[in-house]
């Protein structure tokens, strides 16, 4: 005996959900305030954290030298998109272009569970030395 699917189940049986993208977050930050080189990472909101969200992890990248590396920061996540300039510090140097010189640098933020999942990422760019 033989079986014939129709058509349109033959179709559905390979069909496979594909994986959710990570959600956006909203970012926002100002370099006001911030010193040229320093070590102190400027004030944070972000807004549109989903709920699991156990961190967020900070890297910043001068997008007119990307091959300077600025490193990265981590903060535990507490239910608040408000975070303080300095929250995070270490390996993290801010912006630091020659002198005279203007930058471009892109933050990208990413809020991850207690797994190291990603559960949404978002990005802001700005200039340095602010105008």
């Amino acid at each position: 005996m033989i079986y014939r699917l129709a058509p349109a189940l033959a179709l559905a049986a390979f069909l496979v959900p594909a994986a959710s993208p990570a959600a956006s977050l909203g970012v926002r930050f100002t370099w006001v305030g911030t010193a040229a080189c320093s070590i102190v990472p400027p004030a944070f909101t972000i807004s549109g954290v989903p709920a699991g969200t156990r961190s967020l992890v900070f890297t910043l990248v001068d997008l007119d030298k990307p091959d300077f590396v600025h490193g990265a920061g981590q903060v535990t996540y507490s239910g608040s998109g408000a975070i303080p300039a300095g929250a995070f510090g270490g390996s993290y140097r801010g912006p630091c272009p020659p002198p005279g010189a203007v930058h471009t640098y892109r933050w990208t933020v990413e809020a991850m569970d207690s797994g190291s999942k990603v559960l949404a990422k978002g990005a802001a760019t700005g200039r340095f030395p602010p105008q």
